[in-house]
């Protein structure tokens, strides 16, 4: 090796972590759009004898690139854990499959054994799900224990092939007799809904081996939740089970808090803005008094819950020697026959505090029922919400919103206008006055980042991964009435 190709791979080997088997170019910011442009990595990947991790989190890698990197990894059989999310910052979303479909290739031809997997934040939709069918469904993957797909927008085609691809893994791996032993499945915000839902617990339920599953986020209903409540009665080892943000109601709670009394090693339950309702609660107290017996940490806040029924919650864990946290933030407190309020302070309560007589859930005195309207109304938005909020909405919707945080106000700007109804007069008034008032007041103020709010915006509809990105014309309700409160405010 000539003397100046020792001085690059020693400078790029400065730049990179090397830790016990890892290579890391974790959070470089590299672009890495040919071949050229990964010739040191490529030359510190073919040095590194005995490479079992490979980060390239972070970074931005093209078609070309992933192919020339791939070519490197054809004879890197001791791999194990791929940690690729977020490489595709900025990339058509074209792009992506060919260049996961050369890297499964090289791991396959490899003869890799995976043990993580990891492509989150790389929204690559059900066409990048496609990219690494192949894979999945490889002897590469039988010895796969983690699999992290966060945030990829696979929606319910993707959830469908991953599915499919999954349960060929498994039959395959049990024939040769060890069966896919996997643990941790991470797909939250993927807008795989009931449909896909469904289909992933089919898996699940053949697989058996999980031990954490996440999938928050996902827009999955009663039925979906329902099938899932049924996959995890078959994966006895389960320790974390997380489904925050979805919309379980009584008939998904009622399901779910059946499952769970065939669990005796759960640790974390998050059921946080799942709309458990009180029924659903309750039935989770249930099960609370029969089972869960090394529970850590429960999370049903923002579920419509009655202060009874937050009570019986808080009652049936009294005796839980391990468990760390209850959070019942956001309980339903009846002040009396006509008004409902939320209890809006933090009762996420460290249980070893709580004693019988109060179980830390004293209702708050709320001053103004505005208020009360305008926080439900950020949390379950509807047009009835937005016009009980009266002459005051605009005002009151000012002061909700942390408009000095882009992606909140981008955030609450989707909220308003998802209620908005072209053909009722009175609401779309009120969404259009409402949006006017926000998006006058944030752009108005000095410190305000408007380029991270677009940003934040399309990036939430879903158009744009990455904050850096080009504008372009696209037509929705949401759109419109952007566009057209924009005008006023600039």
């Amino acid at each position: 090796m000539a003397s100046d190709d020792v001085a690059n791979l020693a400078d790029s080997l400065a730049k990179t972590q090397v830790d016990e088997g890892e290579l890391s170019y974790k959070g470089q910011g590299l672009k890495l759009d040919n071949a050229q442009s990964v010739e040191k990595m490529v030359r510190a990947i073919q040095e590194f004898d005995g490479l079992r991790a490979l980060r390239l989190e972070g970074n931005t890698i093209g078609v070309e690139a992933a192919q020339t990197i791939a070519k490197a990894l054809e004879k890197k059989s001791d791999l194990q854990c791929c940690h690729w999310s977020d490489m595709f910052t900025g990339r058509l979303r074209a792009e992506i499959p060919p260049a996961l479909v050369s890297l499964g290739d090289a791991l396959i031809m490899a003869g890799a054994r995976l043990k993580v997997l990891d492509l989150s934040d790389n929204a690559f939709g059900p066409d990048g799900v496609k990219g690494i069918e192949k894979l999945l469904k490889s002897a590469t993957c039988h010895t796969l224990q983690e699999l992290r797909l966060n945030n990829c927008g696979m929606g319910i085609g993707g959830g469908k092939i991953l599915s499919a691809a999954l349960t060929v893994c498994h039959k395959e791996s049990s024939a040769l007799g060890a069966p896919l032993q996997l643990k941790v499945f991470i797909a939250g915000r993927n807008r795989l809904e009931n449909d896909g839902a469904t289909a992933l617990a089919q898996a699940f339920q053949l697989i058996g081996s999980l031990e954490e599953v996440h999938i928050p986020q996902n827009g999955i209903n009663y039925q979906g939740v329902t099938a899932l409540a049924t996959a995890m009665q078959h994966n006895p080892q389960l320790r974390v089970l997380n489904l925050n943000d979805n919309t379980f109601t009584k008939r998904g709670a009622i399901a779910m808090a059946q499952a769970l009394k065939h669990l005796r090693n759960v640790q974390l339950i998050n059921f946080g803005d799942c709309l458990v309702r009180s029924e659903g609660a309750s039935a989770i107290s249930e099960t609370l008094r029969e089972g869960l017996p090394i529970l850590k940490e429960l999370n049903l806040s923002f579920g419509e819950i009655t202060k009874d029924a937050a009570l019986e919650v808080a009652r049936s864990v009294q005796h839980k020697d391990q468990l760390e946290k209850l959070d019942l933030n956001g309980i339903i407190i009846r002040l009396n026959r006509k008004k409902t309020s939320y209890h809006c302070q933090n009762l996420s309560a460290n249980i070893r505090t709580v004693s019988e007589p109060s179980l830390a859930l004293k209702p708050m005195v709320v001053n103004s029922e505005n208020k009360v309207n305008v926080y439900l109304f950020t949390y379950f938005p509807s047009p009835d919400k937005l016009l009980r909020l009266g002459a005051k909405r605009s005002f009151l919707l000012q002061q909700q919103v942390d408009l000095l945080d882009a992606s909140k106000t981008a955030e609450a700007f989707l909220k308003i206008s998802s209620v908005y109804k072209e053909d009722d007069a009175e609401v779309k008034a009120a969404v259009l006055e409402s949006i006017d008032a926000v998006l006058s007041k944030a752009f108005l103020t000095p410190s305000f980042q408007g380029l991270s709010f677009m940003s934040s915006l399309l990036v939430m509809l879903g158009l744009l991964k990455v904050q850096t990105f080009s504008l372009v014309c696209f037509r929705s309700n949401f759109t419109n009435i952007f566009f057209a409160s924009l005008g006023n405010v600039m």
